[in-house]
């Protein structure tokens, strides 16, 4: 595992930063095919993981641009994110569907314990500075029982594939000019997917996990989680 030895001082203007930086819409809308492609799988998966019904409490953390709150439209959606620059676009996204969006640090903004029914946060962990504690905290809002559905980039088959595309050349040719894109320098930790699978184990029994595109080219991973009883003592369950 990879962690970085920076300290963010200013976690807001740090990830106000990093969504400046790397404009969500424009992402979603107007990456690459190969980019697209990988994403459209990533939402396939995580729709399907917290199959959603009708008035569930569902947060976000990390919410982002409102990208993966709109698809459980329906549900009583909570969102909760750092930067100000990401929930301005989030309000425009998730307006009328009477969202509650939050600006702040998870453990500051008073969540009683149990109340959400399923948590997601996708691509996040890699960003923060504590993500056993983030995670720790996911645990706590959501329900014993509950669904907890996380994703997280496989950072070293990425970056290895950039490596291949830099050395060939084909980071002249239009579909690959945008390899940089991903924000590599606020990534904080890099996991294998074994190590992103016991980092969740200490927390939440696994239920099942699936791999964006393929799981021959694992290039996003999802964990699809549950919420043991409080006070149970750690141990990884059979998937």
């Amino acid at each position: 595992m990879l962690t970085a030895s920076v300290q963010i001082e200013d976690v807001e203007r740090w990830n106000d930063a990093f969504a400046l930086e790397n404009d969500i819409d424009e992402y979603y809308e107007r990456s690459g095919w190969a980019i697209r492609l990988v994403e459209r799988r990533r939402l396939s998966i995580i729709r399907a993981m917290v199959a959603m019904q009708p008035g569930e409490r569902i947060l976000e953390v990390g919410c982002g641009g409102g990208h993966v709150l709109e698809m459980f439209a329906g549900a009583r959606l909570t969102g909760v994110d750092v930067s100000e620059v990401f929930l301005t676009k989030a309000r425009r996204r998730l307006a009328g569907l009477g969202a509650t969006l939050l600006k702040g640090e998870l453990p500051e903004l008073g969540l009683a314990d149990g109340s959400f029914d399923k948590v997601v946060c996708m691509e996040v962990l890699e960003h923060v500075v504590d993500p056993d504690g983030l995670i720790g905290q996911m645990a706590r809002v959501v329900k014993p029982g509950g669904t907890v559905v996380v994703t997280l980039p496989n950072d070293r088959l990425i970056h290895r594939i950039k490596g291949l595309i830099r050395r060939s050349g084909l980071g002249a040719v239009p579909p690959f000019r945008r390899i940089s894109w991903g924000a590599d320098k606020y990534h904080l930790h890099a996991w294998s997917p074994g190590q992103m699978r016991a980092m969740l184990a200490r927390h939440f029994a696994i239920a099942c996990e699936r791999f964006a595109p393929t799981r021959a080219v694992p290039i996003r991973c999802c964990f699809r989680c549950i919420a043991r009883q409080r006070g149970r003592a750690n141990g990884r369950a059979g998937r």
